[in-house]
């Protein structure tokens, strides 16, 4: 069994991008996994590289207790970053539960990623027993950050039985499709205006992150996109540059569209050479 640990997390410095989620105050919008890497370096040097503040580590590969979950283990230490264990590889909410509550003793924190997977094929989550173990974590004192579909009755059964984060998908996890129904995600950022909101699983490109705050998402989770990029490192940078220009073109606020042509220089009076022309 690993050491346990505590919060770690401690912000340098707030600017624009400063938000505050779970009780903590944090800089960075980008969330990371921690699997997948083709190495425990690379994932330690890009989860460097994103800036993360937040990094989910599975409990079943921690709790391995092995020389490599050890080694994993002190790797995420030494990143000082707020450790968000998750229930990945539960079917139901009893196991979810389960889970969650050796997730509190191994990692020392309340939160938990919260997912219960109700389809193998698509790792679409079961929004019956997701309900019911939401309930009961919320009940026990977790912070739940449940992993849902963007189905809005969903995501108010969620809020109902406790829950102040919302991590909807923006396709299935590992896809790659980036964010397929747009609409179904913006009517849940206006439904639930208070609630910290993030685009959880489906996000391929940095372009997919730039959308998901560009519609007043809170942030976004992310794993393949850089764990499985033949340069994740490099990747990574890229999701936190994405993330930053999503939410300053969120606060700057767009141009109307049209739908005609409109000059941007004028097109009236005497061009300036002319000007130069007659001068002389």
């Amino acid at each position: 069994m690993p050491a346990q640990t505590t919060s770690t997390h401690t912000p340098s410095a707030q600017n624009d991008m400063t938000w505050h989620i779970g009780g903590e105050t944090l800089n960075s919008r980008l969330l990371i996994g921690s699997a997948l890497y083709s190495s425990p370096q690379a994932m330690q040097a890009s989860v460097h590289a994103s800036g993360s503040e937040i990094v989910t580590v599975s409990l079943r590969r921690q709790a391995a207790g092995d020389a490599a979950g050890q080694d994993f283990w002190q790797r995420i230490q030494a990143l000082n970053v707020k450790v968000l264990p998750n229930t990945a590889g539960c079917h139901s909410a009893k196991e979810a539960i389960t889970t969650a509550q050796m997730a509190r003793e191994v990692f020392q924190t309340h939160w938990v990623k919260l997912e219960v997977i109700g389809d193998q094929y698509t790792l679409q989550p079961d929004p019956f027993e997701l309900v019911k173990a939401a309930e009961a974590l919320v009940k026990d004192g977790f912070e739940v950050f449940p992993y849902t579909t963007d189905d809005l009755v969903l995501a108010q059964k969620l809020v109902d039985a406790g829950c102040r984060i919302l991590m909807p998908w923006g396709s299935p996890i590992g896809s790659g499709k980036g964010l397929m129904n747009p609409y179904n995600l913006g009517i849940l950022r206006e439904r639930f205006p208070e609630l910290n909101l993030i685009v959880d699983a489906g996000i391929g490109k940095p372009s997919h992150a730039v959308q998901a705050l560009e519609m007043g998402y809170d942030g976004v989770l992310l794993n393949s996109a850089v764990a499985l990029s033949p340069q994740p490192e490099k990747m990574a940078r890229a999701f936190k540059s994405a993330v930053e220009a999503g939410f300053y073109g969120r606060q700057a606020g767009t141009m109307p569209e049209r739908n005609l042509a409109v000059p941007s220089t004028p097109v009236v009076g005497t061009p300036f050479w002319h000007q130069e022309n007659s001068s002389t």
